[in-house]
């Protein structure tokens, strides 16, 4: 059950929409998750700002899991979400933060896991 949620400065294509959803789906299984259950959610033309400066090109990610979040996953992970994001927008490692979070408490088709 994990969902990204990647906000980034640019305007998103529905192109790039696409091969950003389908690389997340790929890349989730870096932390053990299937991307049958993946949800995604793209929010472009955000206003980021880091060190006081406004970022012309730069990403916010957040990872969110049923279960716990493993280290060593979640470092390999952080490098493949910075590989994609300088891949298909340029924007560079350095502009990009991840963050995680691993839940006991996911809800669904109404009821929890």
């Amino acid at each position: 059950m994990p969902m990204i949620e990647a906000k980034v400065t640019m305007e998103l294509s529905e192109d790039k929409r696409d091969i950003l959803k389908a690389e997340f789906g790929k890349a989730v299984a870096i932390i053990g998750k299937p991307e049958s259950y993946l949800m995604v959610n793209l929010v472009d033309r955000q206003d980021l700002y880091f060190g006081g400066k406004r970022m012309e090109k730069g990403a916010f990610v957040d990872v969110k899991v049923f279960g716990s979040v493993d280290s060593a996953a979640s470092s390999k992970m952080t490098a493949k979400v910075c590989e994609i994001l300088d891949r298909e927008l340029g924007i560079p490692g350095n502009a990009v933060y991840v963050s995680y979070f691993g839940t006991q408490n996911w809800g669904w088709n109404g009821g929890n896991f």
